[in-house]
């Protein structure tokens, strides 16, 4: 039996929940989600509490994970979800413009990223990269994108990094 699935969602004021058979809505002042909940889970909204429960036997896992996508959708919704970037490297630099990201990696030539649709880039400074938005799952895969234009290499730690990230380094050839 899933631990995570009986965990009840407390729903913080100013998010506005709707649940119609299947398809759960989500509204807040960061933004709306919605989500189609798989036909073996079901769903109740009482009292300000989300509580998810399997239809049928055997499906605790099922009900685990569409605790935790409805949970992340509250969260997202109300608070919102953030990862911070940075460029390690001489001469990396990163700058927003609008809805665009330019990247200078060392390359030949300035990368520009267009941002997708609910999610928001900020660079607080020239080395430091800032992805937002109400939907974790697309914040982490920009955030990851943006990581894959220049990944840290482990010799000299040079690319673009999460902020918590640690990279292991190796050290160098001998003669």
């Amino acid at each position: 039996m899933s631990r995570i699935a009986k965990a009840p969602i407390n729903v913080p004021k100013g998010v506005d929940i709707k649940i119609d058979g299947q398809d759960v809505s989500v509204k807040g002042s960061k933004g709306s989600l919605a989500l189609k909940v798989h036909p073996s889970v079901s769903v109740k909204l009482e009292d300000g509490v989300i509580s998810v429960a399997p239809t049928e036997d055997g499906t605790w896992a099922m009900a685990g994970t569409m605790r935790a996508l409805l949970g992340n959708m509250v969260h997202g919704c109300g608070h919102g979800f953030e990862k911070k970037l940075q460029l390690v490297g001489v001469g990396y630099r990163a700058q927003s413009k609008g809805k665009t990201l330019n990247l200078n990696l060392g390359f030949s030539h300035p990368i520009d990223y267009a941002a997708p649709e609910g999610v928001t880039i900020d660079t607080p400074s020239q080395t430091e990269i800032v992805v937002a938005g109400s939907d974790r799952q697309r914040v982490g895969q920009v955030a990851a994108e943006i990581r894959a234009c220049r990944p840290p290499e482990p010799y000299k730690g040079k690319g673009v990094r999460y902020a918590d990230e640690r990279i292991v380094r190796k050290e160098a050839k001998k003669k």
